[in-house]
């Protein structure tokens, strides 16, 4: 039987959030959901949920709904109920980086936080780093004085075309990671655009 992977966007749940940079990880388990015919509705550990197949594999599509500093607890809770003794093997995590410049793409098979409260709440709450993470840039042109506010801002109605086509090679960087592994899905991907 073929082990049912978990990909988990990381976001904040609420409208108001829905188009904020904070928000790509749910962006784009929303673009595998269009992709797969997926419904991402499914409530289990404080997570929505959603069962879709991939290059042939089953995986769950997963939103926590606890916001970003605890998505931990949500990931920790399914990693348990899919009895995975291998985060490395069965999670994938999709965040925003500001660090990296926009719009471009990082696959890696282990690492910090990098700073991201989300990935710091799952570091700590499954006890590893050793898992694959996704991360997309969203680094502004400009310095700014409040990092915080400028994740939680949406993209400007201009950039939101660009958004798409960024998620879309989100999606591709994902499947390449599940059919070819993360060694040469990151010698594809890990370009600055």
């Amino acid at each position: 039987m073929s082990l049912r992977r978990l990909i988990v966007g990381l976001g904040n749940p609420g409208a108001q959030y829905e188009w904020t940079r904070h928000n790509l990880g749910f962006m784009l388990i929303d673009q595998l959901a269009r992709e797969t015919g997926a419904q991402v509705k499914r409530r289990e550990c404080r997570a929505l949920i959603g069962r879709a197949e991939m290059e042939g594999l089953q995986v769950n599509l997963v939103k926590p709904q606890t916001y970003m500093n605890l998505s931990g607890e949500a990931v920790a809770c399914l990693l348990a109920k899919l009895e995975s003794s291998s985060p490395a093997q069965s999670l994938i995590v999709i965040s925003d980086d500001i660090a990296l410049p926009f719009g471009s793409i990082r696959l890696r098979a282990r690492g910090s936080s990098g700073g991201h409260n989300g990935l710091k709440s799952i570091i700590a709450a499954i006890r590893t780093d050793e898992f694959v993470r996704l991360r997309i840039g969203i680094k502004p042109e400009h310095p700014v004085s409040d990092t915080r506010r400028f994740v939680l801002e949406e993209f400007p109605r201009s950039a939101r075309a660009e958004v798409e086509k960024i998620l879309e090679r989100g999606a591709a960087a994902l499947r390449a990671v599940l059919r070819d592994g993360i060694d040469k899905a990151m010698s594809v991907y890990n370009s600055d655009k």
